[in-house]
């Protein structure tokens, strides 16, 4: 499994840093939703799901937490712990979010709007979702 990490460009002087991100430049689609997630409390887990069509990247903008990434055959855990980084996440892609320093701020930017419709919720249901997708590849569907 391949982890796509970008690193964005941090524009400081004595007064801070600055990060600016643009569809299509820093994000690699169109961005239709943003959210975040704080005072995650010890030991929770978030996530815990996977989408048919909808993109992500993820940037811990202040504290620490990790990132499970799972593609069906492997996984991966990767920590994000600096504001200028960003996650890839890709469609079909079962990711689970833990590990949250008391201060975490997780600032997610997605490729569609909600839609319950594009989700896979049920690890069951995601293999079996991957599986299905190998086998119409493999026959050229």
């Amino acid at each position: 499994m391949q982890v796509v990490k970008y690193m964005f460009q941090p524009h400081g002087d004595e007064r801070g840093q600055l990060i600016a991100l643009e569809e299509f430049k820093d994000i690699p689609f169109r961005i239709k939703r943003v959210y975040f997630m704080y005072d995650t409390l010890e030991g929770v887990v978030r996530g815990l799901h996977a989408h048919k069509t909808l993109e992500q990247i993820l940037v811990c903008i202040h504290g620490s937490c990790k990132i499970k990434l799972d593609n069906g055959r492997e996984t991966k855990i990767i920590p994000l712990e600096k504001p200028y980084e960003g996650l890839y996440v890709p469609s079909s892609m079962w990711r689970e979010m833990f590990d949250f320093s008391p201060d975490a701020v997780l600032l997610v930017f997605a490729s569609e709007l909600y839609d319950e419709n594009d989700y896979i919720r049920d690890y069951g249901e995601f293999k079996k979702y991957i599986a299905d997708k190998e086998k119409e590849k493999s026959e050229g569907i």
